[in-house]
């Protein structure tokens, strides 16, 4: 076997296969490769011996080239598919995606938040979900859309109320991500 052809069979050995389960959930498969990105990185929950993800967290890996995605009948997702069964099934599914990338790419760990009212909760680096508690709630908001002084008020109350930062991810047409912080602070 060529050596090119060896590379090329051991980075498709890597690859994880998922299947998108329900039209909303992504499981892997019952391999290691699939834990490892639960053990190293948190994405996903474990269920058993698979792993469950959002389908944020999916796309994130089918763009990285980590899994292949597959229909319950072994059928592959393409990942252009997916972005758009992605974009019908989650209101604002590419702005909140470019932020969870930008976070994700910069080493945080990045879970939702729906508790917390918010899109995302986001882990300080090398701080593990359970270890310790996130350090900021993350709303992505798009830069054309408008935010309302009493939509920063609630957003800045839940954050204050759980404890945890808020972080603004705005998104701009190029899908680049500039971030806010807001606290309160006692004078």
């Amino acid at each position: 076997m060529a050596k090119k052809d060896k590379q090329e069979s051991v980075r498709r050995e890597s690859i994880v296969k998922a299947y998108l389960v329900d039209n909303e959930r992504v499981i892997t498969e019952d391999s290691n490769a699939a834990r490892e990105f639960y053990n190293k990185s948190r994405f996903g929950i474990l269920v058993e011996t698979k792993v469950e993800l959002g389908l944020i967290e999916a796309y994130y890996l089918v763009d990285k080239s980590k899994f292949e995605l597959l229909t319950i009948c072994d059928k592959i997702i393409s990942k252009e598919k997916f972005f758009s069964f992605c974009s019908r099934k989650e209101k604002n599914f590419w702005v909140k995606y470019c932020v969870y990338k930008d976070l994700r790419d910069r080493g945080y760990i990045v879970k939702t938040a729906l508790k917390f009212g918010a899109d995302f909760r986001v882990y300080d680096r090398g701080v593990f979900p359970g270890d310790d508690h996130a350090k900021w709630i993350v709303y992505p908001v798009h830069e054309k859309k408008h935010l309302t002084w009493h939509d920063f008020s609630a957003k800045n109350r839940v954050a204050h109320s759980t404890k945890k930062r808020l972080l603004l991810g705005i998104v701009d047409e190029e899908g680049d991500v500039s971030y806010w912080e807001s606290r309160w602070l006692r004078p």
